[in-house]
């Protein structure tokens, strides 16, 4: 898959997934705003109904005139149907005594705005919300000027009723607005949240990139160096079966002709080794590898027989040609005729396969690699 498909399916996921959360997310706030809102409206409504009475029974009790104060109460409220709330004064009979628009004085109220009248005079934000959304979904308010009665609050010594009126279409407009907000607000972020994802996707992607184009350029420079050691491995081993291991004379033993002497005249031919209650010499150019394992030493010839001796790695070790066998580590002596292919193991460390093949793997460690190739006369 290309890179930029790559990203653009990342950056679908992320936006269907904050589309889906952020959708979510932004109506259960829009609800919580709403009934702090609608919940802030009705105690608004009841304080100033109840305030409102409070003061024209005080101005009843006066002996002030009703007509005085039906005048004073009109001056107060005139004009204020247009806020999201506002007072009226009706009598019993559900008339209009007084009403912020003069030219519903004297009239009856609508039933459509003694619909919180039912309600003992107690409405809910809940309630208040079913009123405004089932109002919107029926279409009853063609103007600003409709509205709802939410709460009453009775005048003392008289027979007047004061009405908290809720302005449905003021309320909408500013519970839409609410909504407006918060939708903007989330798709601005949502935009920034996404682009942000993205890029950071596509850092880290590039970032991992470019440390995986090292890993492979270091693959595949530790695959040509492989390639080239088993090449010339087996080049190796053809020159020692045709030269015999005899006559392989490394720089120490050209040095050192005494030493040279003992390995090539001296040398041990073969090893004595145990195969059950039986004495089994072996050819040292038969054997293939020799390792310890539970303190047992154990020979293995390259038709894979498998026999045991007395001596120990060290002691066999320094009796054989060190052209033809290589100590590769504390439990392997192996023999160059033997070894089959030679791969990359863990922490630049090397594996060894030989044949016949070992039940425990042979790992030559990485201080020991550098050694091994030389051994190799790499």
């Amino acid at each position: 898959m290309r890179k930029d498909r790559l990203y653009f399916y990342t950056f679908l996921a992320i936006a269907t997934i904050f589309v889906i959360i952020g959708g979510i997310t932004a109506q259960y706030f829009v609800r919580i705003s709403t009934d702090q809102m609608l919940g802030t409206q009705l105690e608004s409504s009841k304080r100033e109904a109840k305030e409102v009475a409070v003061f024209i029974s005080h101005q009843l009790e006066n002996d002030i005139s009703k007509e005085k104060v039906i005048g004073n109460v009109q001056k107060a409220i005139q004009n204020t149907n247009i806020e999201s709330g506002f007072i009226s004064i009706i009598d019993w009979a559900g008339k209009n005594i007084c009403h912020p628009d003069r030219t519903q004085a004297g009239s009856q109220i609508g039933s459509s705005q003694s619909l919180a009248m039912a309600m003992d005079s107690e409405i809910s934000t809940e309630d208040f919300y079913n009123l405004l959304t089932n109002g919107e979904n029926n279409d009853l308010r063609t103007n600003e000027q409709q509205s709802e009665i939410l709460y009453i609050y009775p005048v003392q010594n008289s027979d007047w009723i004061v009405a908290a009126h809720a302005n449905f279409a003021k309320i909408s407009a500013q519970i839409k607005n609410l909504r407006n907000r918060f939708y903007a607000l989330y798709s601005i972020m949502g935009f920034a949240v996404i682009l942000a994802s993205v890029f950071t996707v596509r850092f880290i992607g590039s970032f991992y990139e470019k440390k995986l184009e090292v890993k492979n350029q270091e693959l595949e420079s530790e695959v040509i160096n492989l390639a080239k050691l088993n090449s010339d491995l087996g080049k190796y081993q053809r020159r020692v079966v045709e030269e015999g291991p005899k006559q392989q004379i490394s720089e120490d033993e050209k040095s050192s002709p005494e030493k040279s002497k003992k390995q090539t005249d001296g040398g041990k031919k073969r090893i004595l080794t145990y195969l059950r209650n039986e004495l089994l010499p072996i050819a040292i150019d038969d054997i293939a590898y020799i390792y310890t394992e539970n303190t047992i030493t154990y020979v293995v010839d390259m038709h894979g027989k498998k026999a045991t001796t007395n001596s120990s790695l060290d002691e066999l070790y320094s009796g054989l040609d060190s052209s033809f066998f290589y100590r590769a580590n504390r439990q392997f002596i192996i023999a160059i005729s033997s070894i089959e292919k030679i791969i990359r193991y863990s922490n630049s460390q090397l594996k060894i396969l030989v044949n016949p093949n070992s039940e425990v793997d042979i790992i030559i460690g990485k201080n020991k690699a550098a050694e091994f190739k030389q051994w190799l006369n790499l």
